[in-house]
């Protein structure tokens, strides 16, 4: 069996990746919690902390991670606070090392944000805000676009390709995903509504201490309405908590840029393309080592009709949107 290309990405490849870069590293780099890419915390000989992001090979192409990039260096410029971007001497963002691309960012310190706190919800929502002030100043050319009906349709398709499901789950399979791509057309949001968003807006992504945070990781920026960078933080579980959410992180957001509130009621077509797309992620990733380390479980018929169970409650959410009245 062909070694997966992370499985080469040993401590001293790592270290003669950023070295390559004219650092001198102290102690052997870190590991983070990340899979999509491989992500490692780093001290120079100056004590200062990085980040180095390897990209996980033939995923995107360079003109997409320099499209990130690009957008990164904008919000920067403008006072939105982003972990910056290390350049070298030609002002380069994007390093190559040995067949791998790489990517350096200064350190961000701090904590995630707590939902319950109103100060944080608020805070949160003018940090988005101010992102979205300067994201909609024009669009991605190279990044992909959030369609949910396509993606969740080769989601879908991916799941029913592996080799997981039983005959008994596939059939509840096929079935509840029609239904659930019947209830998802095919042009779900008007053109206007798309900008550009960092994508992926959940805890792990906003860093900080009191009320002062920063948004880290824009590598899943695209093309999507604004509210896709909003929806993950409403975490309410009941109709007083979810507005209270809702009513700060508006608040925050409004301060920089206005919110276009019909898209709230695309939030449960953008909760069940998440869904979709986790499970379709982690079986089209199996052939990295490091998944079947990290989720056993996938393996299992437990997790199989789980998942069905999820859908099957989506489906309900989808056909009557809770608390928007």
């Amino acid at each position: 069996m062909v070694a997966h290309p992370f499985e080469q990405l040993d401590p001293a490849r790592i270290v003669a990746a950023i070295e390559a870069q004219g650092f001198c590293t102290e102690g052997e780099p870190f590991a983070l919690n990340s899979y999509e890419n491989r992500v490692f915390l780093w001290r120079d000989d100056q004590n200062q902390r990085f980040i180095v992001k390897f990209y996980r090979p033939d995923r995107l192409e360079d003109a997409a991670i320099l499209e990130e990039h690009a957008f990164v260096d904008e919000l920067h410029a403008a006072g939105c606070p982003v972990n910056r971007l290390w350049r070298n001497d030609l002002g380069d963002t994007l390093h190559h090392h040995d067949g791998f691309r790489l990517a350096i960012f200064y350190f961000v310190p701090g904590q995630a944000p707590e939902l319950d706190n109103p100060e944080h919800l608020f805070a949160l929502g003018g940090m988005i805000g101010q992102m979205h002030a300067v994201a909609r100043r024009k669009p991605f050319i190279h990044r992909s676009i959030l369609r949910p009906h396509t993606i969740a349709q080769e989601s879908f398709e991916s799941i029913r390709a592996s080799q997981w499901l039983t005959a008994r789950q596939r059939r509840a399979h096929e079935r509840i995903s029609q239904a659930l791509l019947d209830m998802l057309p095919e042009k779900a949001w008007p053109d206007n509504a798309f900008q550009r968003v960092q994508g992926d807006c959940h805890l792990g992504n906003m860093l900080g201490r009191e009320s002062h945070f920063t948004l880290v990781d824009f590598d899943d920026c695209v093309m999507a309405p604004a509210v896709q960078d909003l929806w993950m933080l409403l975490t309410g579980e009941d109709e007083p908590s979810w507005k209270s959410q809702l009513a700060e992180l508006i608040e925050g957001y409004e301060e920089h840029c206005p919110l276009d509130r019909r898209q709230l009621e695309w939030i449960e077509q953008l909760r069940t393309l998440r869904l979709v797309r986790y499970s379709a992620w982690l079986v089209e990733r199996w052939s990295d080592p490091a998944f079947p380390r990290a989720f056993p479980w996938l393996a299992s018929e437990h997790y199989w009709d789980q998942h069905i169970r999820t859908l099957e409650q989506q489906r309900v959410a989808l056909s009557s949107p809770r608390w928007l009245a």
